[in-house]
């Protein structure tokens, strides 16, 4: 079993604030789930979608290159693409935002190619109560990805979920890397 990777410091906290700037240019929408689904006992949060050219170009960057090196020390996975945008949400408690249990692998066009996941958090964990980034990789729940700028690095067929924030805002950063279909 592949374990989580932590990407330490991969966005200083003023590129936090910047990519969060930028996905509040772009405009937050509801999310959804595989093909748009709405379902709030699942999931309720905000998103926005940022380009990898224009404005965004640096992020898109950034995560390139996380990826590749982690790939080649960690998981040597068979990844041939990123085909979906870089997803920025915020899960707020005025609305009690949340993401269950789920993992990111599904019939999607997109989703069925996901081979891993890179979640950012951009906001200061001081700025939110709840809100944890939860794991199930080894049949035990970890918390992760707790500090601000760090990214954690899985593959999309680990169980994962946001709990409900419970004050304030919590921002990160997701995108998926694809591949052929797990052998």
């Amino acid at each position: 079993m592949l374990t989580p990777l932590t990407c330490p410091a991969m966005f200083s906290q003023d590129e936090c604030a910047e990519i969060i700037r930028m996905a509040q240019i772009e405009g937050l929408r509801e999310a959804g789930l595989v093909r748009g689904r709405q379902n709030e006992s699942i999931r309720t949060a905000r998103i926005s979608w940022l380009d990898e050219e224009g404005e965004a170009d640096w992020v898109f960057s950034r995560v390139t290159s996380t990826v590749i090196a982690a790939n080649r020390t960690h998981f040597s996975f068979d990844l041939t693409e990123f085909a979906e945008r870089v997803q920025v949400a915020v899960y707020d408690a005025s609305n009690a935002s949340h993401f269950d249990w789920h993992s990111d692998i599904g019939s999607g066009t997109f989703a069925e190619k996901r081979k891993l996941t890179l979640v950012a958090q951009l906001s200061d964990p001081a700025d939110y109560i709840g809100g944890r980034l939860e794991l199930n990789a080894t049949g035990r729940v970890d918390v992760v990805g707790t500090v601000q700028g760090d990214a954690i690095l899985f593959p999309s067929y680990i169980l994962h979920r946001v709990t409900e924030v419970t004050d304030g805002s919590r921002y990160s950063l997701t995108t998926w890397i694809h591949g052929p279909a797990f052998r």
